[in-house]
Order: C-alpha cells, then sequence, then structure tokens
C-alpha cells in the first residue's frame, strides 16, 4: 500500500500546473480632448468680431481665419492679420493653435490687411510694363517722336544692342516668375502694385525715350583721362588703386568664400585674384607712362600693397 501510494503521489507530482486564467483586457480609456475658446476682437475699436466655441487644440492659425471668413465673407484670409497683442505681429497661417503662448480661452486681435494680390501677378505686372513700353518707343511708335520719325529704324547699332539687352532682361525676369520663383507669403497689398509698376514703368519710359530718340547719338569721346573720385562713393577707391573694378570683384569673391567655406570657391578666388593682378599691374604701368603726374599714391588693384 505504501509503494502504490508514493507512485500515485509522484505520478501527481510529475502532472502539469494547470494554466492561470487570463483577466479580460479593459477597453481603453478615450483621450480627452480639451478644446480652445477664442475671442476675435478688432485691433483698433476692440469691437467683439467673433465667439470661436470648441476649437481643436491642433488648428492653425489659417484654420482659424477660414472659420473667421465664414462668419465676415469680407474678410478672406489673405486680407485678414491675426495677432495675440493689438499692436504685436501677426501670427503665421502654419502656427498651431496649443504651441502659442495662450489658454484655453484665448483672445485674437484682427486686422485688416486690405485688398490683397498674388506676388506672381505683382512681378509679372511690373515685367511686362518695361519690357512693352521700351518696345513701343524702340519700334517709334505714332505720338511719340516727330510724325515723320513714325516706324523708322534707329540707325546707331548701340541703340539696337540696347533693346536686345533691355528685353532679354525683362524675358528672362517673367519666365523666372512663372516657372522658378517660390514666394514666402502669398500675397501683398493691392496699393503695392501701384507703387511697383510706376517705378518701373516710368523709368523704362524715360530711358526709352532717349535711347531711341531720333537724334540720340552713341558717346564718340575717345580722350584718355586720368579716372578721379567723384560724388559717387565708390568711386572714392581711385584715391588709392588704379583699377577699383578688380578690387570690387576680388572683395566680393572673397566674401563668397568666407560665407559658403567652401574649398572649390576659394581656390577659384584665388586663382582669380591672380589673374585680375597682372591685369590691374598692366594698367597700372601704362597710366604711369601716358600720365606723367599720375598720383603716385596708388597701387594697382590692393592698397598701398599691390
Amino acid at each position: 500500500m505504501d509503494a502504490l501510494a508514493l507512485e500515485a503521489k509522484g505520478n501527481k507530482a510529475d502532472a502539469p500546473a494547470a494554466a492561470p486564467t487570463k483577466r479580460p483586457k479593459q477597453p481603453k480609456k478615450a483621450k480627452r480632448i480639451v478644446y480652445f475658446e477664442l475671442e476675435i476682437l478688432h485691433a483698433k475699436t476692440k469691437e467683439k468680431l467673433l465667439l470661436l466655441d470648441k476649437v481643436e487644440p491642433t488648428s492653425t492659425i489659417l484654420d482659424i481665419k477660414s472659420m473667421f471668413h465664414k462668419s465676415n465673407p469680407q474678410w478672406y484670409p489673405a486680407r485678414q492679420s491675426l495677432c495675440l497683442d493689438p499692436k504685436g505681429r501677426s501670427l503665421k497661417d502654419e502656427d498651431i493653435l496649443q504651441t502659442l503662448p495662450v489658454g484655453t480661452t484665448a483672445t485674437f486681435y484682427f486686422r485688416d490687411l486690405g485688398a490683397q494680390l498674388s506676388w506672381g501677378t505683382v512681378f509679372l505686372a511690373e515685367c511686362v510694363g518695361p519690357l512693352v513700353i521700351y518696345l513701343l518707343f524702340y519700334f517709334r511708335l505714332p505720338f511719340i517722336y516727330a510724325p515723320r520719325y513714325d516706324f523708322t529704324t534707329p540707325k546707331q547699332w548701340v541703340v539696337h544692342l540696347a533693346c536686345i539687352c533691355h528685353s532679354f532682361h525683362y524675358v528672362k525676369r517673367i519666365l523666372e516668375t512663372m516657372f522658378v520663383h517660390r514666394f514666402s507669403t502669398g500675397t501683398m497689398p493691392l496699393r503695392n502694385i501701384f507703387k511697383n509698376c510706376s517705378y518701373y514703368w516710368f523709368f523704362a519710359a524715360w530711358m526709352a525715350y532717349y535711347i531711341n530718340h531720333p537724334l540720340y547719338t552713341p558717346p564718340s569721346s575717345k580722350v584718355k583721362k586720368i579716372p578721379y573720385p567723384s560724388k559717387n562713393p565708390f568711386t572714392w577707391i581711385f584715391w588709392v588703386v588704379s583699377c577699383p573694378n578688380y578690387t570690387y570683384e576680388c572683395g566680393s569673391w572673397v566674401g563668397f568664400t568666407v560665407m559658403t567655406q567652401c574649398v572649390p570657391v576659394a581656390f577659384f578666388t584665388i586663382v582669380g585674384f591672380i589673374q585680375m593682378a597682372i591685369w590691374a599691374r598692366g594698367k597700372h604701368r601704362s597710366y604711369l607712362k601716358e600720365f606723367p603726374h599720375y598720383p603716385t599714391l596708388r597701387s594697382s588693384i590692393l592698397p598701398f600693397i599691390l
């Protein structure tokens, strides 16, 4: 009996333990969203314009502008400026509500930016105008010069070259505006188009009138004179160097090298300086031979050095 009892006890010990019962998973509690309540006041009059309730914390300023636009159709988002202080800076459209230094109950101040135009439209108006205006003078359309000059062709080659250069410049800018430039802000005030276009259009007409005038003659004086500084501050370097154009170019490339800190740029700057120094020294020597009273204080390219 004892042997049987021990064997039964051993078999019971060898038997696998019962698996623990699994408790049912508790359902996850839904995250509680803390909504914002926004009050929008007019920055000047402090008049209450809108109260927005239950605004999601992930909303952007552009989203808030769109909500404001629904209640005030006359102020589309591009025309709105929202800020946290009546005289503060405008908030960016991509700013997120929950990252701003405000509580769940916040006040925004509205400013009307006025009618807006896209930057692309303004740039095209700035460039197309001068291009067309200049060509009107170049082709000498009626009512510009005397009737006997209508539709006549300028004789001087420099007039044709000037037209090509001027047209190429503005055609390039038009193509860049259409296919290259990306503007950080989408719009600008409508009044700016009148200011910007007046500048470009007026000067294009002024230049074109004289360059394409039937009595225009290109400069033909070939008398060599010692260059001296004038009222233009960029010419004051003539006091110490003979070839300031090379000095300025070398300086710009040195600045570009420091800005980029790129080895190929540094090599380009060094090689360019060597070549320009050779040209400058040759020109400086010719000045000394041609003009007996040439200023002795001047160097060729580097003041007091080279």
